[in-house]
């Protein structure tokens, strides 16, 4: 293998730590461009700086973050690309990108539907954490938190 490329996964390798409990942050990356929106960003804002104050202060308590964030049938997308893209928009919705874009020590999901369990290695990543307690946060909870969240009870997690 080329020395660059030894490099590359060298870089780029970095043992997981353990955290019992895992903050698991649903869709906050987001353009907000489904029917009804309008009506959630009015509180959008100040939910996604609550979280981010929440996530601060898990993290300072060596809780880890992991994002799962919808592709919106992108399947060649990256979730860099993705935060990005959400940071370029007007208004609320780019704040929301910028206030919560990952960390490098974040890990992230794309999800193909609704439960952040669904088709993704979440659960995988979890186990490898050794993670008994998730803190579940969206800023819709209708659907893919709800889901989201059900799934992990189901999986055996305690859920808040």
């Amino acid at each position: 293998m080329k020395d660059q490329h030894k490099a590359f996964f060298r870089k780029r390798r970095r043992p997981l730590k353990e955290s019992s409990t895992v903050l698991v942050l649903v869709d906050f990356i987001n353009p907000m461009d489904f029917p009804g929106a309008e009506n959630l960003l009015k509180g959008a804002l100040p939910a996604a700086m609550a979280t981010a104050r929440l996530k601060r202060r898990l993290s300072a308590r060596g809780v880890m973050c992991i994002y799962a964030n919808d592709n919106y049938d992108v399947w060649h997308s990256d979730f860099k690309d993705l935060v990005k893209a959400c940071q370029a928009l007007d208004g609320e919705r780019g704040e929301i990108a910028s206030l919560l874009a990952p960390a490098d020590c974040d890990l992230t999901v794309l999800k193909p539907r609704h439960s952040a369990f669904h088709s993704t290695p979440l659960d995988h990543l979890l186990h490898e954490l050794k993670a008994r307690n998730l803190v579940v946060a969206g800023l819709s909870t209708d659907m893919c938190v709800h889901l989201t969240a059900m799934d992990a009870y189901m999986h055996g997690y305690r859920v808040w």
